[in-house]
């Protein structure tokens, strides 16, 4: 998050109407890698293109108020904690507590 970016607050309803552009951003992203991708081991993977598309997806990502906590893994601050995504999930299922990781996560009701 930039000095310029304020930390932004979701309520659920307002993080699940932004999942589908997320979900659109990240899927590019996931298909850019996978292009990068090869079965040679010989050839090495383009490590700069690689960064390159990374940092492109945690720029939007960052811009949309959201928070980064790894590859495809996103959190949507509540105030009380995290409604999380992890790419390729279909909907918003998951919620933990700001002390919690993506290992305590449960699965809303």
């Amino acid at each position: 998050m930039t000095a310029t970016q304020e930390k932004k607050i979701f309520t659920y309803e307002e993080a699940a109407a932004l999942l589908p552009e997320v979900r659109q951003i990240t899927a590019g992203a996931v298909a850019a890698v996978d292009e990068l991708s090869t079965d040679d081991e010989d050839e090495a993977v383009d490590v700069a293109a690689f960064n390159r598309i990374i940092g492109e997806w945690a720029e939007q990502i960052l811009d949309l108020g959201i928070e980064i906590k790894g590859l495809w893994l996103i959190d949507f601050d509540s105030g009380s904690g995290y409604y999380c995504w992890q790419y390729p999930e279909p909907s918003l299922q998951h919620f933990h507590g700001y002390e919690e990781g993506f290992g305590a996560r449960v699965k809303l009701q």
